[in-house]
C-alpha cells in the first residue's frame, strides 16, 4: 500500500471514529435509542442522511441496546429524480427499506408563487407523510440528519426572522404525541460530514425543488457562521453549548420564569411571618 493511501485511510478511520463518538455521545446524553427501538432512518439521498444512516448502521453492532433500522425515502416526484439509484444502494447494504411515493413536489409549485421559498411548505408536507407511515408501521423513533450546524442556523432564523429564542432540539416529542423524533448527529459538525461523505462515495441526489433557491434565509445563516467559525476558532462551540445552558431567570420569558412574584428576602420573611401569625390564630 502507498504511503498516501496508507494517510488517506487514517484519516477515514479517524474521521469515522470521531464521528460515531459525537453520534453516541448525542444518543447517550438525550436517551435517544433504547432497547427495542424501530428506528426510522429518514433517507433524502443527500450526504447527511447517509452518513445518519452509516453511523447508526455501525453503531448497531456495538451498542448494548438491540434495536431495528428501516431506511424510509420519500419520493416527492421531483423532476429527473432518479429513482433507481437509492433502491440500488440499500440492497447493496442489505437494509430494510421502504420508498413512499407522493406528489408533494406538485402541490408545493402549484402553492408557492414562483420565486418565493418552497422549504416550508415542502417540509410540513414531508413531515405529515413520514409521521403517518411512522404510525402505520410500528416506528418508535423517527431519525433525521439534521446537524450541529442545521440547528445553529435555525437558532439565528428564529432570532432574526421569527423573535424567537428557538432551535431544533435533539429529540422533539411531536405535537400529536404521536411520533418522537431524534437527531443522532446533533454535536456533528457539517465539515465532518462533508469530508465522510466524500470518503465514502454515497450516491448523492440533489434536490432541484429547493436547492436552486439561492437567496434562501437559511444560506445567509450559512454564510454568517462560516464566516464567525474561520474567524473566531471555537465560536461555533461555545454558542451551541449556550443552547444547553439556558437560565430563564436571566431571559424575559415571562411564561417560563415568574418576574412578577419575585420578592426580597425582607418580603418574603414578612410574608412568612404573617402566615404564621395567621396559623397560630387558627390554633387558638
Amino acid at each position: 500500500m502507498s504511503d498516501s493511501k496508507q494517510k488517506s485511510t487514517f484519516q477515514f478511520n479517524k474521521l469515522q471514529k470521531r464521528l460515531r463518538h459525537t453520534v453516541g455521545d448525542a444518543i447517550a446524553d438525550y436517551n435517544m435509542i433504547e432497547n427495542g427501538d424501530k428506528i426510522m432512518v429518514c433517507l433524502s439521498g443527500g450526504k447527511d442522511s447517509y452518513t445518519l444512516l452509516d453511523i447508526l448502521m455501525g453503531l448497531q453492532k456495538t451498542a448494548p441496546v438491540e434495536f431495528e433500522l428501516i431506511a424510509v425515502n420519500l419520493d416527492q416526484k421531483q423532476p429527473g429524480f432518479p429513482e433507481h439509484v437509492l433502491p440500488a444502494y440499500l440492497e447493496s447494504l442489505g437494509v430494510p427499506y421502504h420508498i413512499i411515493e407522493k406528489d408533494t413536489y406538485s402541490v408545493v409549485k402549484r402553492v408557492i408563487p414562483e420565486g418565493n421559498t418552497t422549504c416550508g411548505l415542502c417540509s410540513r408536507l414531508r413531515r405529515g407523510t413520514l409521521y403517518g407511515y411512522a404510525e402505520a408501521n410500528g416506528i418508535s423513533k423517527i431519525a433525521l440528519g439534521h446537524h450541529r450546524d442545521d440547528i445553529l442556523e435555525t437558532f439565528f432564523l428564529n432570532i432574526f426572522y421569527g423573535g424567537k429564542l428557538k432551535a431544533m432540539p435533539p429529540k422533539l416529542l411531536s405535537d400529536d404525541k404521536k411520533n418522537i423524533v431524534i437527531r443522532p448527529l446533533a454535536y456533528t459538525r457539517e465539515k465532518e460530514i462533508e469530508r465522510f461523505a466524500a470518503f465514502k462515495d454515497f450516491p448523492i441526489i440533489p434536490c432541484n425543488l429547493c436547492g436552486s433557491q439561492a437567496n434562501l434565509q437559511r444560506q445567509a445563516m450559512k454564510v454568517m457562521l462560516a464566516s464567525w467559525d474561520k474567524q473566531f476558532p471555537g465560536r461555533l462551540e461555545t454558542i451551541f453549548t449556550s443552547l444547553q445552558n439556558v437560565a430563564p431567570s436571566q431571559l424575559a420569558d415571562r411564561q417560563l420564569f415568574d418576574f412578577a412574584g419575585l420578592m426580597r428576602s425582607e418580603q418574603a420573611e414578612g410574608l412568612d411571618d404573617s402566615l404564621n401569625a395567621g396559623l397560630d390564630v387558627l390554633a387558638l
